[in-house]
């Protein structure tokens, strides 16, 4: 009789436990990257140069034989923006959920550091394969992308960190 109790009990446990990290793990997300587009949109506004990623996504889908307007691609673009934010969330919520690394500001930082040179690494990809590249300047645009996955990983870790 007790472990009949038990079952359900441990079973809504579990439940809620795994909803509380899918909540932690979207708001991690849906800040970091808000706060990351913000400092991008803030550095174009101050260079006079365009910098925003989501921009800069809905350009590179231009491209691709997606037969959907440019509206579209917008929408797309700022989905697929999120998603990614999310992807380096859930890998963070990885190395510090198995203890591969530890829970820091050091290691926030590093995580964004590391990000950067993903992001980095990911729009030049992007941009080669393109037939037409935008009218930026790459060295500024990277420089700018490296320092707004700082901030990213230093917000994701903030606001992870608010669950525990």
């Amino acid at each position: 009789p007790g472990s009949t109790f038990f079952l359900p009990n441990q079973s809504i446990k579990n439940s809620i436990m795994t909803l509380n990290i899918i909540l932690q793990i979207i708001l991690a997300t849906i800040a970091a990257t808000s706060v990351m587009t913000l400092f991008s949109y803030a550095v174009s506004a101050s260079a006079r140069e365009l910098y925003k990623e989501p921009v800069l996504l809905t350009y590179v889908l231009t491209f691709l034989d997606i037969e959907v307007s440019i509206p579209v691609k917008t929408v797309l673009a700022w989905i697929l923006h999120y998603l990614i934010g999310l992807a380096f969330v859930v890998s963070y919520h990885f190395l510090w959920t198995y203890n591969i690394l530890e829970m820091s500001w050091q290691i926030a930082l590093l995580l964004g550091a590391i990000s950067g040179i993903i992001g980095i690494l990911g729009w030049v990809i992007m941009f080669g394969l393109i037939p037409k590249k935008p009218n930026i300047d790459f060295k500024g645009y990277y420089i700018q992308l490296f320092l707004a996955h700082v901030i990213f990983g230093i917000v994701a870790f903030a606001v992870y960190k608010l669950f525990i």
